[in-house]
């Protein structure tokens, strides 16, 4: 059993930063691939960001251009997301995620994950 808990939401005006951090306990982090995802009220949960169990394997949501990076410190049990140039539209809760299968690249699709944060919120102002 994996527990997630995410912070570092908040309100930040349009092209601001914000550094969304996911702690994990329970289970063996360094070997999961895990992602961010996120869903804006009325929409279905999208994927941001994923990152393989040794950094080697990343990969990013089309709507994403060069804004977030995705990281990870498997001694902490620690993932980040990094969001610089942020716009209203991605305004959304934001969750981490844990897949399903260890030892694997990067994955996209929300089915494959299988260990889920609360959510933090960001707001982006315009």
């Amino acid at each position: 059993q994996v527990q997630l808990v995410e912070s570092g939401g908040g309100l930040v005006q349009a092209g601001g930063s914000l550094r969304l951090s996911c702690v994990a306990s329970g289970g063996t982090f360094s070997i999961y691939t895990v992602g961010w995802f996120r869903q804006a009220p009325g929409k279905e949960r999208e994927f941001v960001a994923s990152i393989n169990w040794r950094g080697s394997s990343i990969v990013y949501g089309d709507f994403v251009k060069g804004r977030f990076t995705i990281s990870r410190d498997n001694a902490k049990k620690t993932m980040y997301l990094q969001m610089n140039s942020l716009k209203p539209d991605d305004t959304a809760v934001y969750y981490c995620a844990t897949a399903r299968y260890v030892l694997r690249d990067a994955v996209t699709t929300l089915n494959e994950y299988n260990y889920w944060g609360q959510g933090t919120q960001v707001t982006v102002s315009s």
